[in-house]
């Protein structure tokens, strides 16, 4: 005869929510470092700030930066603004959907980013962004 014991039998079994915590962190670690390994092909300018900013930087896209003595720079090239036009209208030529970000440094001039602006929008492109800081300076109470 047979006696059964009286601590029930546990079964054995595979976990698997820890296993699935460590793959979204890896996944989430993977995706930071791969952000920040993104490298913009543009002069340094002191970004003014805005509370929703995203940066974007494709391959494709022309970066156009304004400092703050008004003088324009392409993709780190100084560039007066004939030339400017000249480089969008070949850029819009090989690719019509061209995306174009200007940046201009905090103490810039308003008109010298207006001129920027309308030379781009002169030659046709049809999707323009200026970049800023993602980092609010105000504070809120």
């Amino acid at each position: 005869m047979k006696i059964p014991s009286p601590i029930p039998k546990r079964r054995s079994r595979i976990v698997i929510i820890p296993l699935i915590d460590i793959m979204f962190f890896l996944l989430a670690s993977f995706m930071m470092v791969a952000l920040e390994m993104s490298k913009t092909e543009n002069i340094k300018v002191n970004l003014p700030p805005a509370t929703q900013s995203k940066q974007d930087f494709r391959p494709d896209m022309v970066n156009v930066a304004v400092d703050k003595s008004g003088v324009v720079w392409l993709e780190k090239k100084q560039i007066s603004l004939a030339e400017l036009a000249s480089v969008l209208k070949e850029r819009l030529h090989a690719n019509p959907d061209v995306p174009v970000y200007i940046s201009g440094d905090r103490d810039s001039l308003h008109g010298d980013m207006v001129k920027v602006y309308q030379i781009v929008r002169a030659v046709g492109i049809q999707k323009v962004a200026f970049m800023t800081d993602g980092n609010s300076g105000s504070t809120t109470p």
